[in-house]
């Protein structure tokens, strides 16, 4: 994501050591000098990697209904007899591997919760690439439940999924609002350059908010900040990349707790009040301020500054004046968010 490769190396040492060295090697499953395949079968093998606050696949597992029956049987060859290979595995309770790799099936997202962008769009239950996945997750499931049983909380998942996205609409609602009132602060005009050097807001993502008070021209998109932005942005990034995918990992996982207690819809809740209070307050004091004449002009620590400096932004604007990260990447590839992935239209 942007957000993370703008940032210099050493501020993301825990990204790339999954996204670049990790990936898609032997022995980050099997653990290089063992090698051991009954070592790749256990749960816990996927850790390292998957867990934490964008990605809570192990925490959702680990605490869900199926993540508690192997953290309390897994010690028992009965239960758990790692000697088998995957296909012939008969567990009491199912582990990373036995639904996403099942019967040793190596594309893992094959099975795998790339669905509906963990969450974060809205799935149509009828159109074809989700019908195609859908009944392939009901497969593994009903390995051990009845088909009824799999559909019914797959279709609790979306529906799930769908109440969050109205709560997270709310809140893009109130700081979309902000920005096109102009009361925002900071605006995106008095930040430093964004990742691709540009001044565009951080929600304006790709082609789906294309209005000039965002900045940028047609089709050039922001991407979701945590840092050098107003609070609101923060938060409105927050609730959508990580609450709201806690709540669909949650649900896909059977860990209730995580898609509501723990920072899933309880925490959009919190974050819809402070985008809410923050908003009501910005718009008060913008008031104030208008009605004594007051020209606010916002402080220079949004534009520059030791690590501020060290961002893709200001690098560009200083090296390639007038130039953006798309014209030195004149066929981006990974970096065009203009469009949605052509298996998703």
């Amino acid at each position: 994501c942007a957000w993370s490769i703008e940032r210099p190396p050493g501020d993301t040492a825990g990204c790339t050591f999954c996204h670049t060295s990790s990936e898609e090697r032997c022995s980050t499953c099997h653990q290089r000098h063992q090698f051991s395949p009954a070592v790749a079968r256990h749960a816990e093998q996927c850790k390292t990697c998957h867990w934490g606050k964008d990605h809570r696949d192990w925490e959702a597992y680990d605490i869900g209904l199926h993540g508690v029956v192997y953290q309390v049987n897994k010690w028992d060859p009965k239960q758990f007899d790692w000697t088998k290979k995957l296909a012939d595995a008969d567990y009491v309770g199912p582990t990373c591997q036995y639904c996403h790799m099942r019967g040793g099936h190596h594309n893992v997202q094959r099975f795998g919760t790339v669905y509906t962008s963990m969450g974060m769009s809205m799935a149509d239950r009828g159109a074809p690439i989700w019908k195609e996945k859908r009944e392939r997750w009901a497969s593994v499931c009903d390995d051990c439940h009845s088909p009824r049983f799999a559909k019914e909380n797959l279709q609790a998942l979306d529906e799930a999924c769908k109440d969050a996205g109205l709560k997270y609409r709310e809140t893009f609602k109130v700081a979309e609002d902000l920005v096109k009132d102009g009361v925002n602060d900071p605006m995106p005009k008095d930040l430093c350059p964004d990742w691709s050097g540009q001044h565009v807001w951080s929600l304006k993502i790709g082609a789906y908010h294309d209005d000039p008070a965002f900045g940028g021209k047609a089709g050039e998109s922001g991407e979701f900040r945590m840092s050098n932005c107003s609070d609101i942005e923060r938060l409105c990034f927050e609730s959508v990349g990580y609450f709201q995918t806690y709540i669909m990992k949650g649900m896909a996982h059977g860990s209730w707790n995580d898609a509501t207690y723990s920072d899933g819809s309880f925490g959009m809740d919190r974050w819809l009040v402070n985008v809410k209070q923050d908003a009501s307050q910005a718009r008060r004091l913008a008031a104030i301020e208008k009605k004594v004449g007051v020209t606010w002009v916002p402080e220079s620590f949004w534009k520059t500054g030791k690590w501020l400096d060290q961002l893709t932004g200001p690098y560009i604007v200083k090296n390639h004046p007038g130039k953006t990260i798309f014209d030195l990447c004149p066929d981006p590839g990974w970096l065009d968010t203009h469009h949605a992935p052509a298996e998703e239209v």
